[in-house]
């Protein structure tokens, strides 16, 4: 396995980086939520799915030519 040259580009500006980050800000509300059960509006599988969804976006996004990123 190399890293890539530009691996600092990459995480600024490539989309996968960005859905995994939002799937682990998810998968931490969804773990904290029920400390704070008794006043929280949403349901604790709302986070759960979001972060399922967000993370197939992640999976997709890495694999789609992203062409900006070489910079």
């Amino acid at each position: 396995m190399k890293l890539a040259t530009y691996w600092k580009s990459i995480i600024r500006r490539a989309w996968s980086i960005r859905l995994m980050l939002l799937a682990g800000l998810l998968s931490g509300l969804e773990v904290a939520l029920p400390l704070f059960d008794a006043w929280s509006p949403f349901d604790p599988g709302v986070f759960a799915t979001a972060s399922g969804l967000v993370t197939a976006g992640a999976f997709v996004a890495r694999l789609v030519s992203q062409q900006s990123l070489e910079a």
